[in-house]
């Protein structure tokens, strides 16, 4: 990510590889910047974001929507659950997985393809953060309990491919964070386990699920270390 700032003037680019996204709140100088770019080496303008690693773009007068329906059904099919039932909710919430002792997968790697895939699917899908932090910890030894479990979260993406997030055009730009912690809620660690969501406005723009570092000795101590990474988050 690279970016220029000259007084009110402001210009964005975001590389992967070979592709860009520009962005910034000047179009003469975007047009003179991507003259210099298509100058210095052989570019392609494809004109307004549509699409880019897998993540759809489409805007309206309200504002901007992110979703990757493409990259869910791909998920679905790859899994051959396209004519599977969808599920409502992507984990049972008394779940038991830290527990399993089942038959061990055959082919473990083909779990951690999935949880692999559904780790990127998050960057629009903030509701799957918990699950997919949940089947992360399994991908050395996944048993047969796990790969059931994930198969869950297709089901439930099969329900509604293309929920994604949307970017609001009237959002006031201040921040604003929720946060919360369950208490030793790890059967095996005995940590905590805490979630924050942080929005620019009424737009949603960080989340994440994670295990806290250390064991707390209270429900106010856990709730506490939460607040302490969410206000780092907001820095």
């Amino acid at each position: 990510m690279f970016t220029l700032q000259e007084g009110s003037l402001q210009l964005n680019v975001l590389v992967y590889v070979d592709d860009l996204i520009i962005s910034g709140n000047d179009s003469i100088t975007i047009a003179k910047f991507k003259e210099y770019l298509n100058h210095c080496f052989h570019m392609k303008d494809l004109g307004v974001l549509k699409y880019f690693l897998g993540v759809e773009v489409a805007r309206n007068p309200e504002g901007i929507f992110l979703c990757q329906r493409k990259y869910a059904l791909d998920i679905i099919f790859e899994t051959s659950l396209l004519g599977a039932k969808p599920a409502g909710f992507p984990l049972e919430q008394n779940h038991r997985l830290a527990l399993a002792d089942g038959i061990l997968m055959d082919n473990p790697e083909q779990y951690r393809r999935l949880v692999g895939r559904l780790i990127y699917l998050t960057l629009t899908c903030p509701e799957l953060s918990y699950c997919v932090h949940v089947f992360v910890q399994f991908m050395q030894q996944p048993r047969e309990e796990h790969w059931e479990a994930a198969l869950r979260i297709v089901r439930y993406l099969k329900g509604n491919p293309g929920q994604g997030i949307f970017l609001r055009f009237d959002s006031d730009l201040q921040l604003y964070a929720y946060c919360d912690s369950d208490w030793a809620n790890c059967p095996l660690t005995h940590r905590s386990l805490m979630g924050y969501f942080v929005l620019l406005g009424n737009s949603p723009i960080s989340w994440k699920t994670k295990k806290q570092h250390t064991m707390s000795r209270s429900s106010a101590e856990a709730e506490y270390r939460s607040m302490v990474t969410t206000t780092c988050e907001l820095k």
